[in-house]
Parts: C-alpha cells; sequence; structure tokens
C-alpha cells in the first residue's frame, strides 16, 4: 500500500493553506504548462490520477468533457473534492493509482498531476493507461523533475542565505527517497528523464512532448522570487498517444 501521507493532519493543513493562497509553483508553472497540452476536450472521457481538491477535474468538466473521474488515494481529498464539486458528471474515487482497475480502451484522456513521483511501480501504472486508453488516446502528466527527487536537499545557501547552488548527486540510482515538506518522512521514488520517456516507449506510446516549464513573464511579474526557478527545472511534463 503506497503512503497516503495527505491524509496526516499537519500536512493536509499545510497542503491546504498552500494551494489555498497559490503560495507554491502549481499556480505559476505547472497548471498553466498542463493545460498547454491538452487536446480539445469535448466529448472526451478522462481520468484523473491523483485528483486533489478536484480543481482540473472541474476545468475539464466546464471544457465539455462528457465524463471525469477523479482518483486520490487520500480520503482528505476525495472528501474536499467532492464538497466542491456540484456535476453528477464527475466521480471521485478514493483509491490508489497503482489499484485502479478500468475497462480496456475505455477513455480517451488520462492525465497525472504531480502524482507519479509517489509510485513505486510506475512501468505497471504505465501498461495499465496503455490499456485504458482508446485508440488514439492520450496520456499526460506532470511530475518533480528528476533532477529535484535525485537528491533532494534543496538549496544550498550562503552566510546571508541566497541560493548558491542546486546540488545534483546519486541521478542513476533510482529507487525511494524520503523527504521533508511539512512533515518529515515524506516517501517518493526518483527515476530518471530517460525511464520516464523509455517506459512510456516500452510500453507502446508515442511521446508528443517532453516539457520543462519555467515562470510565464506574468507569473514573474507578480512574482519575481520565481526567477530562482530557471536555474533549474522544478518539474518535468511528458505527453504521449496511445497509436490508432
Amino acid at each position: 500500500m503506497p503512503q497516503n501521507i495527505y491524509d496526516e493532519p499537519a500536512f493536509f493543513d499545510g497542503y491546504k493553506k498552500l494551494r489555498q493562497d497559490d503560495t507554491g509553483l502549481n499556480g505559476a508553472l505547472e497548471v498553466p504548462a498542463l493545460r498547454a497540452l491538452l487536446p480539445d476536450l469535448k466529448g472526451l472521457r478522462i481520468l484523473d490520477l491523483g485528483c486533489g481538491f478536484g480543481d482540473f477535474a472541474r476545468f475539464v468538466h466546464s471544457s465539455g468533457a462528457i465524463s471525469v473521474t477523479g482518483l486520490d488515494v487520500s480520503e482528505n481529498m476525495v472528501a474536499e473534492a467532492r464538497r466542491l464539486t456540484d456535476s453528477s458528471d464527475i466521480d471521485y474515487i478514493c483509491s490508489s493509482i497503482e489499484s485502479h482497475v478500468a475497462a480496456e480502451k475505455s477513455i480517451d484522456l488520462v492525465v497525472s498531476s504531480l502524482a507519479l513521483h509517489y509510485v513505486d511501480d510506475y512501468g505497471c501504472v504505465v501498461q495499465k493507461v496503455f490499456d485504458w486508453l482508446a485508440p488514439g488516446g492520450r496520456f499526460i502528466f506532470s511530475v518533480e523533475h528528476p533532477i529535484c527527487t535525485a537528491n533532494p536537499v534543496g538549496w544550498t545557501k550562503d552566510t546571508q542565505d541566497n541560493a548558491v547552488s542546486w546540488p545534483l548527486d546519486n541521478y542513476h540510482y533510482q529507487g525511494i527517497r524520503q523527504t521533508k515538506w511539512f512533515v518529515d518522512g515524506v516517501v517518493k521514488f526518483h527515476r530518471t528523464c530517460e525511464t520516464y520517456v523509455g517506459t512510456l516507449l516500452g510500453a507502446g506510446f508515442q511521446l508528443d512532448h517532453f516539457k520543462e516549464p519555467t515562470p510565464t513573464a506574468e507569473a514573474l511579474d507578480e512574482r519575481p522570487s520565481l526567477a530562482i526557478h530557471l536555474r533549474r527545472p522544478p518539474f518535468l511534463l511528458l505527453a504521449a498517444t496511445k497509436p490508432m
């Protein structure tokens, strides 16, 4: 069973405040970059792996998707998503990504936002997604960039607390990492860019996009502090298609 850190009270409260205040990197970098990769959503059947508060599920439903399923291992997240959603066309399921089951060729688009680095068996999930997708269906996801997960110690600082460098180490030693984010002992899984891409290709996907998003000019105007993320990529975004 995967770690369910989002149901730990201190973690959930910290994460909820971060998202509500939009002080993290999701709204400034990851969300606009991921949405830019989306196809026309009208009439699509969509699965959101790691749906969180349901923001993406509600967005795609309002953009014309005919059915949306949001999946999250956290009971807290699913409860909040249901509270914020007033459409019967959006179904939320409390389940791990690894244990979810869907019918073959029953989905047109699978999306996952910053969730797959919590999954141990990435290859199994990729193969399941490939089977679930209808021919021509797309798989679009973001993860923490492997440069960040390889050696998760953060920026080195000088005596004035200025960021000096982001140390990269143990890049090719793939596997479990434990970090501190709101609480100690948050479990993530490091894998290389080669593994992320190669696994997609090995499952039969066609790679469409490989993105390392940077802050937009508008975001930098509003939050100049985001410029530090031009020095190393915080996120990796991949988009792939199941051939017809």
